[in-house]
């Protein structure tokens, strides 16, 4: 039997996974790889480039497709979602900020709107500014986030907003995390770790070779490189990355790092372009000792389903048992 819930519901798709729209990493090819293996894929559209947006929406092709914005950055370039819903995209996904303001607009272009929470509190500003799904976003996720844990998050949203289709976010990359929030009471899951290691991916390979060799132990939750890249975000949001050399020599040292940030930001920026990931931050989550290799999105998607769907009937068998 399928994996069928309330989020394959809503969008008519076959598997309860959603693509986490990473910044630059969550291209149209990805997107589109993973709605054409069952899922949902969300292009990144991250702080906000129109060129770029409008570049991955036309490598997506035909593929049903979606995106996402960091809603702070998308506050001050609101032109962007315009961009967007000419694409005319299943969802849209606002992260990080009130999203009170673009939701009408979302809404009347007839896409479903998904707000990622990290807070029973979010998640009520969502509600009431009439998202269609929320993500309930852990501590464990890569990149930018909050501090409570998706075991207890998921199932606190979903008793506090029933008639909600609640997907779970953090630390899950195979079929053991989806069977297990599922049995928490979510409608399904978003990722971004397990599809940054993947072959659509639009990330340099040393940077998905390090997601493949580090355990969940080697990754760090810091503002380190948000200062290094001249970026620093609103409370309470922190990032997490792989740690490397730059974030092992700031770490604790933040308000110094401020000091020196002109020549630590030009560093960086060097270290970015040439992929040297001793200096810049390979954005991954806790999930990465759950990774060993990166197939393509569809074999991804399969793997997924196929280990869930075999948990869950060991499961039933336990209880008949």
């Amino acid at each position: 039997m399928p994996l069928q819930t309330r989020l394959t519901d809503a969008f008519g798709i076959e598997h309860p996974i959603l693509l986490a729209p990473m910044d630059l990493v969550a291209s149209g090819k990805l997107a589109a790889a993973v709605s054409h293996a069952g899922g949902l894929g969300l292009i990144g559209g991250g702080y906000g480039n129109a060129e770029w947006l409008e570049q991955e929406f036309a490598a997506a092709g035909n593929a049903k497709v979606g995106c996402g914005f960091i809603t702070w950055s998308l506050a001050k370039k609101p032109d962007l979602l315009d961009v967007a819903l000419q694409y005319q995209p299943a969802a849209v996904m606002l992260s990080f900020g009130d999203p009170g303001p673009f939701a009408p607009k979302i809404k009347e272009a007839g896409a479903k709107l998904i707000c990622q929470v990290q807070s029973l509190a979010q998640a009520g500003e969502a509600a009431t500014a009439g998202a269609d799904i929320l993500v309930a976003q852990g501590t464990e996720a890569g990149g930018h986030g909050a501090t409570r844990t998706t075991l207890t998050l998921v199932p606190e949203i979903i008793d506090a907003y029933p008639h909600l289709p609640v997907v779970a976010s953090g630390g899950i990359a195979d079929g053991r995390g989806l069977a297990a929030v599922l049995m928490l009471g979510a409608d399904g899951v978003l990722m971004g770790t397990r599809f940054y290691a993947s072959q659509e991916a639009q990330g340099h390979p040393e940077a998905k070779q390090r997601i493949i060799d580090a355990s969940g132990d080697d990754t760090l939750r810091s503002i380190v490189f948000d200062i290094s890249r001249r970026n620093l975000w609103p409370q309470p949001y922190t990032g997490r990355v792989i740690r490397n050399a730059h974030a092992e020599r700031w770490y604790g040292r933040e308000a110094e790092l401020l000091e020196h940030q002109e020549e630590e930001a030009q560093r960086y920026a060097e270290g970015r372009e040439r992929g040297e990931f001793d200096v810049a931050a390979v954005i991954a989550g806790e999930a990465v000792g759950l990774i060993h290799d990166a197939p393509s999105a569809a074999e991804i998607v399969d793997r997924i389903i196929l280990e869930a769907e075999a948990r869950i009937a060991r499961g039933t068998r336990l209880i008949v048992s």
